[in-house]
């Protein structure tokens, strides 16, 4: 079968007839499945990207805009005033409300795999309960039932896969019934994917004769995604106003969090990010700013060790606000965001990307050789009329699962999460023997409160146990 014409016209105009150097020696399924990769590409967006690449390279952030930067304008950070406390309840108050009104909906961002855990799935299936081995999915499905319930109203879950993650991950948890979210609740959107360039010329890599390297587009990607899906609206069929967003790596992340989305809504937000009190300077997270007006991000790699450590004027440190990648966003806002193809800019990773070369033959390369464009979905934060930064409580609220050992990993989260059900348990009244764990399902209780009315005091824990309806 020879290749169509239309096809050909194509390639030749964009100059990536390389694509098709090995036709001949493909099978009609893999001319298809090629076929149906060429087809889906925007060979336009991608020489923009190029074009974009070539005149800004060499360009790094300017260390004018770190010096502008100042701790979060818009904030509600922790205190212990009777003010603060005051605050939060009229926050958790309207949350609850938009939650009974049906107002709110939930996005998980699922595309990554396990890998860097030595995990061979999709993450959402990693196993992380410290006594039942609970996945990280059925973590977050339960937080979500249970929130359900208490407040009379479902909150749609919109599941964002990769290529990779997508069939494995609707197969998961339609094998587990949701979880009890109901499958009328879920909804899956797969992001969509764009080729890796070499990294010294305009050609697009082959991973194999009949296929295109590609890679996900980054969670920024989720804008387009949702659009491309008519998942907008569905959203707005079902009165859907603000998405509580979250990654799935955070397991004690509290998912659709009332307070959260009362200040979001209190303050009129577009768009709310809750942060947590970095460790020390020098770790590796993205910090929230305000820089000439507007609330940002930058990351952990564009600062010096100096810079840092800077300080205002009062002393404090500037760059304390770490990302913990929860959003609130409100619907509306990422409506505008769309009305803009570029509302939300690309940016250039530099990757080792296994391709084959001019003669077919395989390579894997040693260094970088490839450059892959992607969208961050915290670059929607200058666009935001308002953008408000809500400090949470570390402990409780950001123990994520990113490396297979020491900091972030498995071990302390699972400990984060054994840690959690200790003290609510003791708060109750109750006591765990030192050498016991104690996990806590949400659907016997999402807080302290709700535990507390659950168990007896005085309650004894002397073994191993999961707190879970009978």
């Amino acid at each position: 079968m020879e290749a169509s014409e239309t096809i050909v016209s194509k390639l030749k105009s964009y100059d990536q007839e390389h694509l098709l150097k090995f036709w001949g020696e493909l099978s009609e399924q893999e001319q298809q499945q090629l076929t149906k990769q060429i087809e889906s590409i925007d060979f336009d967006l991608m020489a923009s990207l190029i074009q974009q690449r070539d005149e800004s390279q060499g360009e790094a952030v300017s260390a004018g805009r770190i010096e502008r930067a100042q701790s979060p304008a818009q904030l509600v950070r922790l205190s212990d005033s009777s003010e603060s406390h005051e605050a939060a309840a009229k926050a958790e108050k309207r949350g609850h409300e938009l939650l009974e009104q049906g107002k709110v909906g939930a996005i998980l961002v699922a595309g990554g795999q396990g890998s860097r855990l030595g995990f061979d799935d999709p993450k959402g299936m990693f196993p992380i309960g410290p006594v039942s081995d609970r996945t990280l999915f059925q973590v977050m499905c339960e937080q979500l039932v249970a929130r359900s319930r208490r407040h009379g109203k479902p909150i749609p879950y919109f599941i964002m896969t990769s290529e990779a993650t997508h069939e494995p991950t609707v197969e998961f948890l339609k094998k587990n019934q949701y979880f009890g979210m109901g499958e009328e609740n879920v909804f899956f959107f797969q992001q969509s994917s764009l080729p890796a360039v070499e990294h010294d010329s305009s050609r697009i890599h082959l991973a194999e004769k009949g296929r295109i390297a590609t890679s996900p587009d980054g969670h920024g990607g989720m804008l387009r995604a949702l659009e491309k899906h008519g998942l907008l609206q569905v959203m707005r069929d079902r009165g859907i106003e603000h998405l509580y967003y979250h990654q799935i790596d955070n397991p004690t992340a509290i998912l659709c969090d009332p307070v959260m989305l009362g200040f979001h809504d209190q303050h009129e937000s577009d768009l709310t990010t809750k942060v947590v009190e970095k460790v020390s300077p020098d770790e590796k997270m993205g910090v929230l700013v305000t820089i000439d007006g507007q609330t940002e991000i930058i990351e952990y790699s564009d600062l010096t060790p100096e810079q840092a450590r800077m300080k205002d004027e009062n002393g404090n440190d500037v760059f304390w606000a770490g990302n913990t990648a929860i959003h609130v966003f409100r619907r509306t806002f990422i409506e505008r965001l769309l009305e803009d193809e570029f509302s939300l800019p690309f940016h250039i990773a530099h990757k080792k990307v296994p391709c084959i070369d001019s003669s077919g033959n395989p390579i894997d390369p040693d260094s970088p050789n490839a450059h892959k464009f992607e969208q961050f979905i915290f670059d929607a934060l200058p666009k935001a009329e308002v953008a408000l930064v809500v400090e949470g409580v570390r402990s409780r609220e950001f123990n994520p699962v990113k490396n297979a050992e020491g900091n972030d990993s498995p071990e302390t989260s699972r400990k984060a999460l054994q840690e959690i059900a200790r003290s609510w348990v003791e708060k109750a009244g109750g006591k765990v023997h030192p050498e016991a764990t104690i996990e806590v399902s949400p659907l016997f209780a999402l807080d302290e409160d709700e535990l507390a009315a659950r168990i007896d005091s005085g309650t004894e824990f002397q073994e191993d146990a999961v707190l879970a309806p009978k």
